[in-house]
């Protein structure tokens, strides 16, 4: 990706009603971009460099101290297998209002035990688990809308 596409990306961010923005190419490439309050948009590559736009655009020097945080919190990443969401819906912690969530904080889980729903048009999906191990975090709240790729649970 050039600096004209990347510069057209965090436009058009920073002119939309997105919050944030997640993008993983087949080579390898992930760009991630979030607003926060000062409609300033943050976009971070696979490389941890981080470019930050607003009006006019600024360009910062990642220093080596920011280089050895965004490693810390990558390695903490890493001892989580993340279940994200396969499609943009509505996230529901159990199959009825009335029920207990499938399951919370401290519960172990196997591979294929359904661990949530996500609506879509309608339609009640099941998530399954792709790993065994122990849920971490659960990332969203119930009925909260969810994009894809967002993250869901962490399990260790």
């Amino acid at each position: 990706m050039d600096y004209k596409e990347i510069k057209k990306l965090m436009d058009d961010m920073g002119n939309s009603k997105l919050e944030s923005l997640a993008i993983e190419f087949p080579d390898g490439i992930k760009i991630s971009m979030t607003k926060n309050s000062q409609k300033e948009v943050l976009l971070s590559t696979q490389k941890e460099s981080v470019i930050e736009a607003s009006a006019p655009m600024t360009v910062p020097t990642v220093t080596k101290k920011q280089e050895r945080s965004l490693a810390n919190i990558e390695k903490q990443e890493e001892n989580y297998n993340i279940i994200k969401s396969p499609m943009v819906g509505t996230f529901y912690a159990s199959d009825s209002p009335e029920k207990n969530p499938f399951v919370q904080v401290g519960d172990k889980v196997h591979k294929g035990q359904v661990l949530c729903i996500v609506e879509a048009m309608k339609l009640m999906n099941e998530i399954e688990s792709e790993f065994d191990g122990e849920i971490v975090e659960v990332c969203v709240k119930n009925e909260d809308v969810v994009e894809y790729g967002m993250p869901l649970f962490k399990i260790r």
